[in-house]
């Protein structure tokens, strides 16, 4: 599975990280291609409806030459019109290339991967049809290469390239059957999208207000420069040249020279390689067992359900004969994320009934030898990925314990309350960029436990100043290194923290050397670094840091 990820993730790393460097983990516009992708189809939708008015499909070329001359409104209309198409169809193929290489498109989450095929097929061919309607020296090229494909299949009794032989004008009912294939097929994209997040609790449909209008309005005054339109096409002239669009028509110096039989044989394959993805990429071993719910800790509490991203989780009536609900987990839809093992107060579900909380609040009592977080000196193992080494280098480096949590939304407030009620000075959680989460919500809903008393929530005798949560963004070590510091430069202002908790764990785990906690030159610093494996350079789904 690594070997066919890692090229993509290699190819996306480098423009990811510097996306983040410019605008940040909360508006890097890679962490919102297919919101970005959606809101390009509302553009298109209202520039459309007026080109559509004002097309002729007896005369396409000099309707289109027409709209392109006029400097009021025509020709900024079908610039925009075009460059929101390109947005479009790279946007969407961006968003499929980080799925791909996040391994986010297998299991429960294929029919998302499948639809998300679709659609990007619908909005080529869209623009496809949208280019052979304007007619000029570009869409008669696109007309004639379809054309010539088309033609080696059994459907047509007559060769489609005959239109274009020059023995006579194209005929109308050509731009017709154009026009509508361009108006109708779209509406496949609204069945494609239902699909895409028919199993996703509370999809997110458009990027943050300021991306989004700052996004149109760099569109819209990019638009003042109109798209070059090349000229009418004429079958008894060579064309110079063609302005040739990259994102809809990069691959015509490809297949032109090419038998139409090779072409479609490259074509399918390319197809069937992109459908079998789900197969491919999935794990061989190791995969995560769906979530389940011990029915002794259930109290019916109805949270799981709401906190879980994927609609996996239901309410049913209960078979002991206690009074409540009973949570029930749909392993068909489950994708292993754990983000309801953090929303249980007692820890009653999750991945192997409660797993994931339990066994991280049992290893961070086990990775702290003595009766407190406060005697820990030396770093605690890690199990983190080897693209994960230089950032927890880092950290240690800056004096922090690292220890790996595969999602913050997993990660229980009990064992953040047990570092902090032990004596560690402070416990800082990085977690994915919020529009950019592996398991989508991990770090929206550990802000709202610590924060603001959701299920399971952080309890008021906890000192809040000593918590923090941060973004652990691709490519922005500095970053991460730099919110660690600041966390410890806060912490330094405050009183020295002082033990409650006594907790005797020497029947547990063994203690540290006595030289090795003697070279530490800092107090009791703890991480949580989480193991989520993005496009070849590391990115955590989940940090705790307690620094100090």
């Amino acid at each position: 599975m690594q070997r066919l990820t890692r090229p993509v993730q290699r190819l996306l790393g480098g423009p990811d990280a510097l996306l983040t460097r410019i605008y940040g983990s909360e508006r890097n516009p890679a962490h919102q291609a297919g919101t970005m992708a959606v809101a390009m189809l509302l553009v298109l939708l209202v520039t459309g409806l007026y080109l559509v008015l004002v097309y002729r499909v007896g005369a396409p070329f000099e309707s289109v030459a027409r709209m392109a001359a006029d400097p009021w409104l025509g020709g900024w209309m079908r610039t925009l019109h075009r460059y929101a198409t390109d947005i479009f169809v790279l946007a969407t193929a961006l968003h499929a290339a980080r799925m791909f290489s996040q391994r986010r498109s297998w299991g429960p989450r294929t029919m998302a991967w499948l639809s998300g095929l679709f659609l990007l097929g619908v909005g080529v061919f869209t623009a496809w049809t949208g280019f052979v309607m304007a007619w000029d020296s570009f869409g008669a090229r696109l007309a004639l290469e379809g054309a010539r494909l088309l033609d080696l299949l059994p459907i047509f009794s007559e060769p489609l390239s005959r239109i274009f032989s020059g023995e006579g004008p194209v005929p109308s009912a050509f731009f017709f059957v154009n026009l509508f294939l361009h108006i109708a097929v779209p509406l496949g994209i609204g069945v494609g999208a239902l699909a895409a997040v028919s199993r996703l609790a509370r999809p997110v449909l458009l990027p943050p207000k300021g991306l989004l209008w700052a996004t149109i309005a760099a569109i819209t005054l990019a638009s003042v420069l109109p798209a070059p339109l090349g000229p009418a096409p004429d079958s008894l002239t060579m064309v110079g040249s063609t302005p040739l669009d990259l994102f809809v028509g990069w691959w015509l110096p490809l297949t032109e020279p090419l038998p139409a039989g090779v072409v479609w044989l490259a074509g399918g394959a390319v197809a069937l390689l992109a459908l079998l993805v789900p197969r491919l990429t999935r794990p061989r071993s190791g995969v995560a067992a769906a979530s389940v719910v011990d029915p002794r800790f259930c109290t019916g509490c109805n949270q799981c359900p709401q906190d879980c991203p994927w609609e996996a989780i239901t309410m049913v009536p209960r078979s002991d004969g206690r009074p409540t609900l009973l949570a029930q987990v749909d392993p068909e839809r489950c994708v292993s994320c754990g983000i309801c093992a953090g929303s249980c107060k007692p820890m009653g579900v999750g991945p192997r009934g409660g797993a994931a909380a339990i066994s991280c609040w049992t290893c961070v009592r086990r990775c702290c030898p003595g009766s407190s977080p406060r005697s820990r000196s030396a770093s605690w193992p890690s199990a983190a990925p080897e693209h994960s080494t230089a950032h927890i280098a880092a950290l240690r480096d800056s004096g922090a314990f690292v220890h790996p949590v595969s999602c913050v939304g997993n990660l229980h407030s009990s064992v953040i309350e047990w570092l902090i009620r032990s004596g560690a000075p402070g416990v800082i959680t990085c977690g994915c960029p919020p529009r950019d989460c592996v398991n989508r919500e991990g770090p929206k809903w550990l802000a709202e436990r610590l924060y603001h008393d959701r299920e399971a929530e952080l309890q008021p005798r906890v000192d809040r100043r000593r918590v923090r949560i941060a973004t652990l963004a691709p490519g922005d070590l500095a970053g991460t290194v730099a919110a660690f510091e600041a966390f410890r430069r806060a912490l330094a202002t405050l009183e020295p923290p002082t033990a409650e908790l006594e907790v005797d764990l020497d029947a547990l785990c063994d203690t540290a050397p006595l030289d090795e906690m003697r070279r530490s030159p800092v107090r009791w610093v703890g991480a949580f670094i989480g193991t989520g494996r993005r496009c070849g350079w590391w990115h955590a789904s989940g940090l705790s840091v307690a620094a100090g």
